[in-house]
């Protein structure tokens, strides 16, 4: 490695706590880190990292290698969880959504695990211990959920009235980014066609990007949620998971036969021409009209609760 390229790479990498100390100061100031809780976390976790690594890498390459495990392990785990938090910051007002998305985050959580204890036990490779492959297996599977995290963004805001200038979409965007340039960079390595310093460069780069994409999301004012008719959808979807969890009873539909047959009455007794001898005829009219109409697949009208009750 050349003088200057070592120079380039020191320098981008001290530029990164100092960033992200800048990050954590605006959030303490504004009162971010109370929403935003895990991703404060992780900016502290790196900044503690740094002081711990780059001393060792000049000095002590030995326990810079299990140090930089170490830190490694912690932040995909905290990766993980600042994604979740950024996606629980976009469904906040669709509870049903929001309890899914949690189901589907446990399991994706679990499988990342699961194929990361696989990786490490099936791996026969003398580069890397177990642990280590283990630990990198994970990594990945955190950057493809990050990845894929930015993409449902970009393609549902719009159904969902997230603002491109919203905090949560900040982060998720910084870290898919970066997350989108590893999975590249990683899969150019492992065809030998580049050379380990280039793409160190590029690596380093990318997560600093990533930081100032953070920063800048930060320093600027997260606009309201939009909550005009353009979430229909999603709220069609929170409705149709809601009628799944809490299905009506089978004997649901007598109350809403005696509310049609209700309004019906009610508007016959209205009209001056109708005759008192005609109010039991034009009833079991009603009557017959809400039981052939039980055949149908579905009912435009629900009683309210006073119509049940009469």
């Amino acid at each position: 490695m050349s003088e200057k390229i070592r120079t380039l790479l020191y320098a981008l990498w001290i530029v990164q706590p100092v960033l992200e100390t800048a990050i954590a100061i605006v959030m303490l100031r504004r009162g971010q880190h109370r929403t935003f809780k895990y991703f404060f976390a992780y900016l502290v976790v790196q900044v503690l990292a740094f002081a711990a690594l780059f001393p060792t890498y000049r000095y002590n390459y030995s326990a810079y290698f299990y140090v930089s495990s170490i830190a490694t392990a912690i932040s995909v785990a905290l990766g993980f969880m600042v994604i979740y938090e950024a996606f629980l910051d976009v469904f906040r007002p669709f509870h049903t959504l929001r309890d899914l998305g949690t189901v589907l985050f446990k399991w994706a959580g679990l499988v990342m695990l699961l194929v990361a204890g696989v990786a490490s036990v099936s791996t026969r490779s003398s580069d890397a211990a177990p642990w280590m492959q283990a630990i990198l297996t994970a990594q990945r599977c955190v950057r493809i959920i990050q990845v894929g995290m930015v993409l449902f963004l970009l393609i549902f805001a719009r159904y969902l009235g997230v603002s491109r200038r919203q905090h949560s979409f900040g982060i998720a965007l910084g870290f898919g980014g970066f997350a989108m340039v590893e999975l590249v960079v990683v899969a150019i390595l492992s065809a030998y066609r580049v050379s380990e310093v280039a793409l160190s460069v590029v690596n380093v780069g990318a997560y600093n990007g990533a930081i100032l994409v953070w920063l800048g999301y930060m320093l600027a004012k997260s606009p309201a949620r939009d909550l005009s008719a353009s979430l229909l959808r999603p709220q069609r979807w929170e409705q149709s998971l809601s009628d799944i969890q809490h299905p009506l009873p089978a004997d649901s539909l007598i109350p809403m036969f005696e509310g049609m047959v209700d309004r019906a009455l009610s508007r016959t007794q209205v009209a001056p021409s109708t005759a008192p001898g005609n109010v039991a005829a034009s009833r079991a009219a009603a009557a017959r009209a809400g039981v052939t109409s039980s055949g149908g697949l579905g009912f435009p009208h629900f009683p309210t609760g006073a119509d049940s009750k009469k």
